[in-house]
């Protein structure tokens, strides 16, 4: 159930717990890193992308809820997996925490077996929907290269070098009530666009749009738009000899390091291993009729 390769982020500015927590998962077999305050917290989220990150609310300077909003915010950092701990356990405070889009919420004390059936959830769930999300890009992709077949070959008896201009099909599902969300996410997913910029085409506030969208598609609007910029990814790595560098400015990306971390993180390879993986089957395939 537990893997050494998971990392996991606690940030905790109590350090008896901080500390409790960090040996305790990695004597589990995770790979643990420690913030001890929200800002710490956010800069070894963005440097590191762990896997899941346990959170404290009540903390000085900026709260938990600060720091969940904070990543939420950030392509890099917005589908992570972000379990709340702490001594609060009233209805507000629970509500507010699933408005903001955390996964979890635990109430102090928490034992290790608790916390770790918690983290099982949650890194089960998001491979769940990993591996979902790339079965239906696969599918889209399947279906387009088959109706294109005849031209994408004219095309590579043409020239090699072209690029093949068949865009991929929508990775959206088909939700009447969220069709203005998607269509502005689709609209505008290679233009850097947050959370907010939806809530604000749409009209509703970010917290409002959040917990909507999570209740009626099962992810959050940052992870909708980064799932169509990877799919982008995909399509124009694998149709194109563009650099990576310039892929991930074509899809709003401002650093190169973030766009090829998130690559990884939902396609297991880093964009360069992933494009030379494909386009050596496409090349097969090709060659095939």
């Amino acid at each position: 159930m537990y893997e050494s390769s998971k990392k996991i982020l606690v940030i905790e500015d109590d350090s008896v717990t901080r500390n409790l927590y960090l040996k305790g998962l990695e004597a589990k077999g995770f790979d643990m890193t420690g913030a001890q305050n929200g800002r710490v917290g956010i800069q070894q989220a963005q440097k590191d992308v762990p896997d899941l990150v346990i959170c404290d609310i009540t903390m000085p300077d900026m709260d938990g809820y600060s720091v969940l909003n904070t990543l939420r915010q950030d392509p890099v950092t917005a589908i992570i997996p972000f379990i709340f701990l702490t001594g609060s356990s009233t209805k507000a405070d629970v509500r507010k925490a699933m408005e903001l889009g955390a996964d979890d919420y635990l109430t102090k004390p928490s034992t290790l077996e608790e916390l770790l059936r918690a983290i099982a959830t949650r890194l089960e769930k998001q491979a769940t929907l990993q591996y979902w999300c790339n079965i239906q890009f696969h599918k889209a992709a399947k279906s387009v290269f088959a109706d294109n077949t005849t031209a994408i070959a004219a095309d590579v008896a043409v020239a090699s070098d072209k690029e093949v201009n068949i865009p991929p099909k929508s990775i959206f599902p088909n939700i009447p009530q969220l069709k203005e969300v998607f269509d502005f996410i689709e609209a505008h997913y290679h233009q850097g666009i947050t959370l907010c910029d939806v809530a604000v085409a749409v009209g509703y506030s970010s917290a409002y749009l959040t917990n909507r969208v999570k209740e009626t598609s099962g992810e959050t609007v940052n992870c909708w738009i980064v799932k169509r910029r990877m799919a982008e990814a995909c399509f124009l790595l694998q149709n194109n000899n563009h650099t990576v560098e310039k892929i991930a400015k074509t899809l709003g990306y401002q650093d190169v390091s973030h766009f090829s971390r998130q690559f990884r993180q939902h396609h297991g390879l880093p964009p360069q291993a992933w494009r030379k993986e494909h386009q050596l089957v496409s090349q097969k395939q090709v060659k095939l009729w």
